[in-house]
Protein backbone atom coordinates (compact mmCIF):
# COMPACT_ATOMS: atom_id res chain seq x y z
CA UNK A 1 0.00 0.00 0.00
CA UNK A 2 1.26 3.46 -0.93
CA UNK A 3 0.76 5.39 2.34
CA UNK A 4 1.53 8.76 0.74
CA UNK A 5 -1.44 8.23 -1.59
CA UNK A 6 -3.71 7.58 1.40
CA UNK A 7 -2.47 10.18 3.85
CA UNK A 8 -5.91 11.16 5.18
CA UNK A 9 -6.82 7.53 5.82
CA UNK A 10 -3.46 7.02 7.53
CA UNK A 11 -3.96 10.03 9.81
CA UNK A 12 -7.51 8.98 10.74
CA UNK A 13 -6.37 5.42 11.48
CA UNK A 14 -3.35 6.58 13.51
CA UNK A 15 -5.32 9.04 15.66
CA UNK A 16 -8.08 6.48 16.23
CA UNK A 17 -5.57 3.79 17.21
CA UNK A 18 -3.60 6.05 19.58
CA UNK A 19 -6.63 7.38 21.45
CA UNK A 20 -8.46 4.05 21.58
CA UNK A 21 -5.44 2.07 22.79
CA UNK A 22 -4.68 4.69 25.43
CA UNK A 23 -8.24 4.46 26.78
CA UNK A 24 -8.21 0.65 26.73
CA UNK A 25 -4.83 0.33 28.42
CA UNK A 26 -5.66 2.87 31.11
CA UNK A 27 -9.11 1.46 31.81
CA UNK A 28 -10.78 4.76 30.94
CA UNK A 29 -13.15 3.40 28.28
CA UNK A 30 -16.29 3.47 30.52
CA UNK A 31 -15.69 7.10 31.55
CA UNK A 32 -14.86 8.13 27.99
CA UNK A 33 -17.97 6.37 26.67
CA UNK A 34 -20.17 8.51 28.94
CA UNK A 35 -18.26 11.77 28.52
CA UNK A 36 -17.46 11.55 24.81
CA UNK A 37 -19.65 8.79 23.41
CA UNK A 38 -22.85 9.46 21.49
CA UNK A 39 -25.81 9.29 23.90
CA UNK A 40 -29.20 10.02 22.28
CA UNK A 41 -30.65 11.23 25.58
CA UNK A 42 -28.12 14.08 25.74
CA UNK A 43 -29.64 15.48 22.56
CA UNK A 44 -32.97 15.51 24.36
CA UNK A 45 -31.52 17.94 26.89
CA UNK A 46 -30.35 15.52 29.55
CA UNK A 47 -27.13 16.59 31.28
CA UNK A 48 -24.41 14.50 32.84
CA UNK A 49 -24.02 14.66 36.63
CA UNK A 50 -22.18 17.86 37.64
CA UNK A 51 -19.52 15.84 39.45
CA UNK A 52 -18.85 13.57 36.48
CA UNK A 53 -15.89 15.56 35.21
CA UNK A 54 -15.00 16.48 31.64
CA UNK A 55 -17.71 16.01 29.03
CA UNK A 56 -17.42 16.74 25.31
CA UNK A 57 -20.02 19.20 23.92
CA UNK A 58 -23.04 17.17 22.85
CA UNK A 59 -22.88 18.24 19.20
CA UNK A 60 -19.35 16.84 18.88
CA UNK A 61 -20.05 13.42 20.41
CA UNK A 62 -20.91 11.68 17.10
CA UNK A 63 -17.32 12.42 16.07
CA UNK A 64 -15.51 11.88 19.39
CA UNK A 65 -17.34 8.55 19.79
CA UNK A 66 -15.32 7.25 16.83
CA UNK A 67 -12.15 7.50 18.93
CA UNK A 68 -13.44 5.16 21.66
CA UNK A 69 -13.44 1.37 21.32
CA UNK A 70 -14.43 -1.30 23.81
CA UNK A 71 -11.52 -3.67 23.32
CA UNK A 72 -8.54 -4.74 21.22
CA UNK A 73 -10.59 -6.83 18.77
CA UNK A 74 -13.07 -3.99 18.33
CA UNK A 75 -10.38 -1.50 17.32
CA UNK A 76 -8.43 -4.09 15.28
CA UNK A 77 -11.35 -5.10 13.04
CA UNK A 78 -12.38 -1.48 12.52
CA UNK A 79 -8.87 -0.38 11.59
CA UNK A 80 -8.42 -3.25 9.13
CA UNK A 81 -11.59 -2.25 7.30
CA UNK A 82 -10.78 1.46 7.51
CA UNK A 83 -7.28 1.03 6.10
CA UNK A 84 -8.27 -1.34 3.31
CA UNK A 85 -11.43 0.38 2.08
CA UNK A 86 -10.24 3.86 3.03
CA UNK A 87 -7.00 3.65 1.09
CA UNK A 88 -8.79 2.48 -2.06
CA UNK A 89 -11.59 5.01 -1.72
CA UNK A 90 -9.15 7.87 -1.04
CA UNK A 91 -7.49 7.19 -4.38
CA UNK A 92 -10.80 8.12 -5.99
CA UNK A 93 -12.08 10.86 -3.67
CA UNK A 94 -8.80 12.40 -2.54
CA UNK A 95 -7.80 13.25 1.05
CA UNK A 96 -10.39 16.01 1.49
CA UNK A 97 -13.12 13.81 0.09
CA UNK A 98 -12.34 10.89 2.39
CA UNK A 99 -12.17 13.20 5.42
CA UNK A 100 -15.54 14.75 4.57
CA UNK A 101 -17.04 11.31 3.99
CA UNK A 102 -15.75 10.08 7.36
CA UNK A 103 -17.27 13.01 9.25
CA UNK A 104 -20.55 12.76 7.34
CA UNK A 105 -20.64 9.04 8.07
CA UNK A 106 -20.12 9.62 11.78
CA UNK A 107 -23.05 12.03 11.96
CA UNK A 108 -25.27 9.95 9.67
CA UNK A 109 -24.64 6.95 11.92
CA UNK A 110 -25.54 8.98 15.01
CA UNK A 111 -28.74 10.28 13.40
CA UNK A 112 -29.76 6.76 12.38
CA UNK A 113 -29.11 5.56 15.93
CA UNK A 114 -30.97 8.49 17.49
CA UNK A 115 -34.37 8.28 15.82
CA UNK A 116 -35.38 4.72 16.82
CA UNK A 117 -34.92 5.61 20.53
CA UNK A 118 -34.20 9.29 21.28
CA UNK A 119 -34.48 8.64 25.02
CA UNK A 120 -31.81 5.96 25.11
CA UNK A 121 -29.16 6.55 27.81
CA UNK A 122 -26.78 3.99 26.28
CA UNK A 123 -23.54 5.39 24.81
CA UNK A 124 -22.65 4.47 21.27
CA UNK A 125 -18.90 4.19 20.72
CA UNK A 126 -16.60 3.04 17.95
CA UNK A 127 -15.68 4.18 14.46
CA UNK A 128 -17.73 1.53 12.67
CA UNK A 129 -20.55 3.94 11.77
CA UNK A 130 -18.15 6.37 10.12
CA UNK A 131 -16.24 3.49 8.53
CA UNK A 132 -19.55 2.18 7.18
CA UNK A 133 -19.75 5.31 5.03
CA UNK A 134 -16.33 4.53 3.57
CA UNK A 135 -17.32 0.89 3.03
CA UNK A 136 -20.49 2.05 1.26
CA UNK A 137 -18.54 4.42 -0.99
CA UNK A 138 -15.98 1.70 -1.71
CA UNK A 139 -18.72 -0.75 -2.63
CA UNK A 140 -20.33 1.74 -5.00
CA UNK A 141 -17.13 2.99 -6.64
CA UNK A 142 -15.47 -0.39 -7.07
CA UNK A 143 -18.43 -2.80 -7.10
CA UNK A 144 -18.86 -2.90 -10.85
CA UNK A 145 -15.24 -3.89 -11.36
CA UNK A 146 -15.29 -6.63 -8.72
CA UNK A 147 -18.77 -8.11 -9.21
CA UNK A 148 -19.31 -10.72 -11.92
CA UNK A 149 -22.95 -11.80 -11.64
CA UNK A 150 -26.07 -10.77 -9.80
CA UNK A 151 -28.60 -12.81 -7.84
CA UNK A 152 -32.40 -12.74 -7.60
CA UNK A 153 -32.68 -10.42 -10.58
CA UNK A 154 -30.34 -7.80 -9.05
CA UNK A 155 -27.47 -6.28 -10.96
CA UNK A 156 -23.97 -7.54 -10.25
CA UNK A 157 -23.01 -4.12 -8.85
CA UNK A 158 -25.96 -4.01 -6.44
CA UNK A 159 -25.31 -7.59 -5.41
CA UNK A 160 -21.72 -6.66 -4.52
CA UNK A 161 -22.92 -3.67 -2.48
CA UNK A 162 -25.44 -5.75 -0.54
CA UNK A 163 -22.97 -8.57 0.16
CA UNK A 164 -20.37 -6.14 1.43
CA UNK A 165 -22.91 -4.38 3.66
CA UNK A 166 -24.15 -7.68 5.08
CA UNK A 167 -20.62 -8.95 5.68
CA UNK A 168 -19.50 -5.75 7.42
CA UNK A 169 -22.53 -5.59 9.71
CA UNK A 170 -22.27 -9.32 10.35
CA UNK A 171 -18.66 -8.99 11.52
CA UNK A 172 -19.67 -6.21 13.89
CA UNK A 173 -22.49 -8.34 15.31
CA UNK A 174 -20.10 -11.24 15.90
CA UNK A 175 -17.72 -8.91 17.74
CA UNK A 176 -20.57 -7.72 19.92
CA UNK A 177 -21.92 -11.18 20.68
CA UNK A 178 -18.43 -12.42 21.49
CA UNK A 179 -18.07 -9.66 24.07
CA UNK A 180 -15.11 -8.08 22.27
CA UNK A 181 -16.80 -4.70 21.90
CA UNK A 182 -18.68 -2.72 24.52
CA UNK A 183 -22.43 -2.94 24.80
CA UNK A 184 -24.89 -3.70 22.04
CA UNK A 185 -23.93 -3.31 18.40
CA UNK A 186 -25.63 -0.26 16.85
CA UNK A 187 -27.08 -1.84 13.71
CA UNK A 188 -29.05 1.30 12.79
CA UNK A 189 -25.84 3.35 12.95
CA UNK A 190 -24.07 0.95 10.59
CA UNK A 191 -26.92 1.15 8.11
CA UNK A 192 -27.05 4.95 8.37
CA UNK A 193 -23.33 5.27 7.74
CA UNK A 194 -23.41 2.81 4.84
CA UNK A 195 -26.29 4.65 3.16
CA UNK A 196 -24.44 7.95 3.60
CA UNK A 197 -21.47 6.43 1.79
CA UNK A 198 -23.68 5.35 -1.10
CA UNK A 199 -25.29 8.78 -1.32
CA UNK A 200 -22.16 10.93 -1.06
CA UNK A 201 -19.61 8.83 -2.99
CA UNK A 202 -20.34 10.10 -6.49
CA UNK A 203 -21.02 13.75 -5.52
CA UNK A 204 -17.65 13.83 -3.73
CA UNK A 205 -16.01 12.22 -6.75
CA UNK A 206 -17.48 14.88 -9.06
CA UNK A 207 -16.55 17.65 -6.58
CA UNK A 208 -12.94 16.50 -6.51
CA UNK A 209 -12.44 16.52 -10.27
CA UNK A 210 -14.45 19.68 -10.89
CA UNK A 211 -12.11 21.46 -8.48
CA UNK A 212 -8.95 19.78 -9.73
Amino acid sequence: MNWTAARATTVIAAVTAIVSLFLILTGLVPDAAVGAGFIPLRFEGAALPPDFGFAVPTILTPLTATLIHGGFAHIAFNLIMLIYCGAQTERALGPRGIAILYVVGAYAAAIAQYFPDPNSPMPMIGASGAISAIVGAYALLFGQRRATRGIAGLSAELTHVLWLAAGWIGIQLLIGYAGMGMGAIAVAAHIGGFVAGLVFAKPLLLWRYRNA
